[in-house]
């Protein structure tokens, strides 16, 4: 468990949380520009000094009750930030031998070739920082960080100065970490296709505190949070490759056990791969019966669980509880009274596209 309780009061802005997040996977840090993001992850790595209680697990780094502080070079952290940072006077080689040399040889839990290769570095190795992409600077960035053995990674929108070729050439890499790593991520953002991508845990916050936190499928479902609204509202469902249509080039993206799938693209993946899917709002629509003569490949059944007002007051959101997984729908409000929809309601959801976060 990670645990961090702040309080923080400035001229112009007051922090003040209690947070509780998993000491496995990644949990993410979400909300608009100076909502006090940046300000929770430098209290966690000790560069700010809030008054509180930090700990990881029972190794406690800060409690103001019995004046205890650890400063930052003792919490065995990784902090990774926008700007890659990395000293232009040496390989990214030398660069990686920095980092490593901040941790005694026998407190080691990374191998260096381990994160060389998962990071997919290898043939950057003698070349200098002036003279790679910003996707390569900031896999190497990343690579120092983990160089270090930390316990804990600390990320400051570590995509946000990348163009979107460049950040999709760095998710990748990212999601392997999570997945082959064992070291807690705590991920600052503002991109709800990071967060969806790469997230397990998500704590949504504004104006210095925390709105809502839980895990990322039950918090993207939820009506009454602003991540319901706007053009990226949609959630996030874990799957399986379940089947595969060589002829169409399809593959069956089957969820909660098989109680519900989804056709989408052919990924490639072995039948039995586990996958992340993205289902968005505005790719949704309903209906009483099952649609015949329609384009659209995905129907599936299930049960209106919640209805809310959209951001625009001619649009309502639509929860669907189909199986164990919720679906999301934006529809105008004449269409919802034209259905008649009603908690509890048996409808058709027909999803036009499904998104594999690959």
């Amino acid at each position: 468990m990670i645990e961090a309780r702040l309080a923080l009061a400035r001229r112009d802005f007051t922090l003040d949380v209690d947070l509780h997040l998993p000491a496995r996977g990644v949990t993410a840090l979400f909300g608009p520009s100076g909502c006090g993001k940046t300000t929770v992850l430098r209290a966690l790595a000790g560069l700010e000094r809030a008054v509180g209680r930090v700990a990881l697990g029972a190794e406690i780094w800060q409690d103001d009750a019995v004046r205890r502080f650890t400063p930052t070079h003792r919490r065995g952290i990784g902090y990774v930030i926008q700007e890659a940072a990395l000293f232009p006077h040496l390989s990214v080689q030398g660069n990686l031998a920095y980092g490593e040399r901040r941790i005694a040889a026998g407190e080691r839990r990374v191998a260096l070739d381990q994160v060389v290769a998962l990071l997919g570095i290898g043939h950057l190795l003698k070349r200098r920082p002036g003279t790679l992409s910003g996707g390569e600077r900031q896999r190497v960035a990343i690579a120092r960080a983990l160089a270090t053995s930390p316990r804990l990674l600390l990320m400051d929108e570590p995509l946000a100065a990348l163009d979107a070729a460049r950040k999709a050439e760095v998710l990748p890499y990212l999601d392997r970490l999570h997945e082959e790593l064992g070291i807690p991520i705590v991920y600052v953002s503002h991109a709800v296709d990071e967060i969806a991508r790469l997230a397990d845990h998500l704590v949504l916050m504004d104006a210095g505190r925390v709105l809502a936190d839980g895990p990322l499928a039950d918090m993207l479902a939820r009506l009454d949070l602003p991540l319901a609204h706007g053009d990226e509202a949609g959630v996030v469902l874990a799957g399986v490759v379940g089947e595969r249509d060589v002829r169409w080039q399809l593959a069956r993206l089957d969820v909660d056990g098989g109680s519900c799938g989804f056709w989408a693209r052919d990924p490639g993946l072995p039948l039995g791969r586990r996958v992340r899917l993205r289902v968005l709002a505005r790719d949704v629509s309903l209906a009483h019966t099952q649609p015949v003569g329609t384009s659209i490949g995905n129907q599936l059944h299930g049960t209106v669980e919640a209805i809310a007002d959209d951001d625009h007051p001619a649009l309502a959101l639509v929860r669907v509880r189909v199986g164990a997984a919720p679906i999301v729908a934006r529809l105008s409000k004449r269409s919802a009274h034209a259905l008649a929809l009603a908690v509890g309601q048996p409808v058709w959801a027909q999803v036009k596209t499904v998104a594999l976060m690959e």
